[in-house]
């Protein structure tokens, strides 16, 4: 039997609402303005994330200046407030209106993926625009899984799964991560991953990310082996030069094949944390720095934060 919602969880769902419709029918500079503004506003009520993120840029970063490192999270937050904006407004977007904010690279990397007939699994990170990628893509034709962490309000995580899959994105959610993804493999569907979040054992081993262990999530890897499926990196990011976003997928990756399996498993997670690293270190000031990526420490470790 569903659970009724508390009167906490009314009122915050009333504030997504009226911030969905209030930022989806701003212009688009203005909104994105707004979440900017919104991004620095939590900067500075909200100490913890500050902290974390200053802590993360100091681990991954030693060598840089403590003013560029500010500078970089500053704007990883205001990116954050953008992304925002963007989901407000993703319902309002069309295949032809999106051409105008947002292109893609390496299709034929998809398709060729697609045409194996084994599933595609798309390597991802919280990294530029990670919610309008899988939008857009499903906007082109090609619908995806996502595999999604329940929101602890059940009427904000169903208003925000509707607008997910308003073009024919489904969830997975991760209470239900390896049966909804081995499912998926054989139905040759293509699921998004986004693996840079913080894990704990058994569902995470550690592997080197910016040089220092991190737990990390093993499914991925395990299920790619089990299944054949290729692994493609995608990440959308923005772009400067081109005042767009780019939805750039890379080659199929090689996964290590050796018999052992709890080897491989460790070495392919080793492999999709470097990919996401590598594009991380290119666009630093877009990814989400406020994680305490490096929570979960090994044994005898101390703690980070």
């Amino acid at each position: 039997m569903e659970r009724l919602a508390s009167p906490k969880q009314n009122a915050e769902y009333a504030v997504v609402r009226l911030l969905i419709s209030v930022l989806g029918a701003l212009p688009r500079r203005l909104a994105r303005a707004i979440g900017a503004a919104l991004g620095d506003l939590s900067f500075l009520l909200l100490p913890r994330l500050r902290a974390a993120g200053r802590t993360n840029l100091a681990l991954a970063f030693p060598e840089w200046p403590q003013a560029q490192r500010d500078r970089v999270l500053r704007d990883s937050v205001r990116n954050l407030g953008r992304q925002l904006a963007e989901f407000c407004r993703m319902s309002r977007y069309t295949r032809a209106s999106i051409a105008a904010i947002a292109r893609g690279e390496g299709e034929p990397h998809f398709l060729a993926a697609q045409a194996r007939g084994q599933g595609t699994l798309v390597l991802t990170g919280h990294v530029g625009a990670w919610e309008l990628s899988s939008f857009y893509h499903s906007l082109l034709g090609h619908p995806m899984a996502l595999v999604i962490r329940r929101l602890d309000n059940p009427r904000v995580d169903a208003l925000v799964n509707h607008i997910r899959g308003l073009h024919g994105n489904a969830v997975i959610h991760k209470d239900d991560f390896a049966r909804g993804l081995l499912s998926a493999m054989r139905r040759n569907q293509t699921v998004g991953i986004l693996m840079d979040t913080n894990m704990t054992p058994p569902q995470g081993v550690f592997v080197p990310f910016f040089g220092v262990a991190a737990c990390t999530a093993s499914g991925l890897a395990r299920v790619a082996l089990k299944t054949g499926a290729t692994v493609l990196p995608g990440f959308m990011v923005w772009e400067d030069s081109e005042q767009k976003y780019v939805l750039r997928f890379g080659a199929p990756l090689e996964l290590a094949r050796s018999g052992d399996d709890a080897a491989d498993i460790v070495a392919n997670t080793a492999l999709f944390t470097r990919v996401i690293e590598e594009t991380i270190r290119r666009y630093p000031e877009q990814w989400l720095w406020v994680h305490r990526r490096w929570k979960t420490r090994p044994a005898g470790e101390p703690g980070i934060y």
